[in-house]
């Protein structure tokens, strides 16, 4: 039977991964879909831009919903984490902290949220309850899986295909 602790977990779970997943649609149906994605990523130093795209947009959809859901909610939140930390490595890490300014406390929030409901687990209203009859690894083993493979996802994203942009002509950066 659920208890609020459940329902709380469902709210936080439902917010994170659909906004997570909303994110991820957006590359494809918004402003410049994939296309533009694909040229924004390149000018901030990632090779192969429409790969990058793809691969962001469908990690997104796929680690969102999946935390929504509450299915493998450790690697659920593994996405998070990775996609976060790149965002903030390549965009956000060099404008400070607040959202206002284009910082990072926005990928923060995403990410810390995600890695929590990894470790509380995601509560008996959720898939993995429902398919495996408990929380399938929460506690430190979630905290271990999603942000060790999501730090460790990241890292190799990174090291495979990020490059620091050439300086722009206009700023002399």
């Amino acid at each position: 039977m659920a208890t609020s602790a459940d329902v709380a977990l469902l709210l936080l779970r439902l917010v994170l991964g659909l906004t997570m997943a909303a994110h991820g649609l957006n590359k494809f149906i918004g402003g410049g879909r994939i296309p533009g994605t694909a040229r924004w990523f390149e000018s901030i130093g990632m090779k192969y831009g429409k790969f990058a795209a793809l691969t962001a947009a469908i990690t997104e959809i796929a680690a969102g919903l999946a935390l929504a859901v509450g299915l493998f909610t450790p690697i659920a939140a593994a996405g998070f984490v990775a996609l976060m930390a790149v965002a903030v490595w390549t965009v956000h890490r060099s404008n400070g902290f607040f959202v206002l300014t284009n910082g990072w406390e926005y990928n923060l929030v995403l990410a810390a949220g995600a890695v929590v409901v990894a470790m509380l687990g995601p509560g008996y209203l959720s898939a993995d309850h429902q398919i495996f009859g408990h929380c399938w690894q929460k506690g430190w083993s979630g905290l271990w899986i999603s942000l060790g493979l999501g730090l460790a996802g990241a890292i190799g994203q990174l090291v495979l295909f990020y490059r620091r942009p050439a300086p722009s002509a206009a700023t002399g950066e």
